[in-house]
């Protein structure tokens, strides 16, 4: 297509009203072939090959084993160790825990992704930071925070100690690890989306005359909820399957402080391996049950942008 017979289709196409631009846009995006399906069909299925052989070894088998393991003795066996005093208390911790750190992190994520994506104020990438910290800190070393902050010879232990109040080697101080490791997924979801989303339909709502709660309930949230929805999943497989930090705060007193993960290390330390790989399959199963869900609210995402974005094409 020459430029003369570019300029010619435009002029016909304002005569008649439409987009002057329609059929050069059409005809560069019908010109445009991804690069990756220039490749040649041995590559694709190498690379694919690869991909799929790296998945098997390191998480289909692994996964594999730990239900193989677990059932291995019969089902009698397996729902004997699941129900143990000492697991049944480990379950109900790990619940506990995540029932008070998931939604104290959702309030967070909420209000800091609101601040960083609708405001602009000093400090901004400061506090993106610090939100950001507990995926560059080991969380063994989180635990050790909290140990000089609330331990016998930290900041507070004195204090605590006094007043007959125990945040390290009970639950206070598993929650508040937790907390720590966790609070960064609601936040890291929606902070980017809302970004995109931008505050134009906010500031619409307040010119209208609606309150800022208002504006929050009936527009902002039913724009973020899939993303919201997804940064509670991966917050709450996080706090229910962390270790390192839970585990310098517990004390690992056995039927009081063990969470799941804490319990699967006691059992197999033990050589109780059949009741390690049951109480670990559990964790297997929440892992499952989030990457579905996961895979859900990721589909629902793309089809909310796509609405939001085209609109003629939901």
């Amino acid at each position: 297509m020459t430029s003369a017979n570019i300029s010619a289709s435009a002029m016909t196409q304002q005569e008649i009203g439409a987009p002057a631009s329609t059929s050069v846009s059409v005809y560069t995006s019908t010109s445009a072939t991804p690069a990756a399906t220039l490749e040649p069909f041995w590559i694709r299925a190498l690379l694919i090959g690869v991909a799929l052989t790296f998945l098997t070894l390191f998480l289909f088998v692994p996964l594999i084993e730990v239900f193989f393991a677990a059932l291995k003795k019969g089902w009698d066996v397996y729902l004997t160790a699941i129900s143990e005093p000492d697991a049944v208390s480990a379950i109900q911790l790990t619940l506990i825990t995540a029932i008070i750190a998931v939604p104290a992190n959702l309030v967070f994520g909420v209000a800091a992704a609101w601040t960083i994506a609708k405001f602009e104020f000093r400090g901004k990438n400061i506090l993106l930071t610090l939100i950001d910290l507990p995926f560059s800190v080991s969380p063994i070393i989180s635990g050790l925070i909290y140990v000089l902050i609330f331990g016998a010879q930290g900041w507070f232990g004195p204090w605590l100690r006094a007043h007959d109040i125990k945040i390290l080697f009970a639950v206070p101080g598993i929650v508040l690890a937790t907390m720590f490791v966790t609070f960064p997924f609601v936040a890291r979801e929606l902070i980017p989306l809302m970004q995109a989303q931008g505050s134009e339909e906010e500031e619409a709502a307040l010119v209208l005359g609606a309150s800022g709660w208002r504006t929050f309930w009936h527009v902002t949230l039913p724009n973020i909820k899939w993303g919201l929805l997804y940064g509670v999943i991966l917050c709450n497989a996080r706090a229910m399957g962390e270790f390192g930090a839970v585990s310098v705060v517990s004390g690992h007193i056995r039927g009081e402080t063990n969470t799941i993960p804490l319990q699967v290390e006691i059992l197999y330390n033990e050589y109780n391996f059949v009741a390690a790989f049951a109480v670990a399959s559990l964790l297997a199963l929440l892992a499952l049950v989030t990457l579905a869900l996961k895979s859900f609210i990721e589909w629902r995402l793309r089809h909310t942008e796509d609405a939001h974005f085209y609109p003629e094409q939901a």
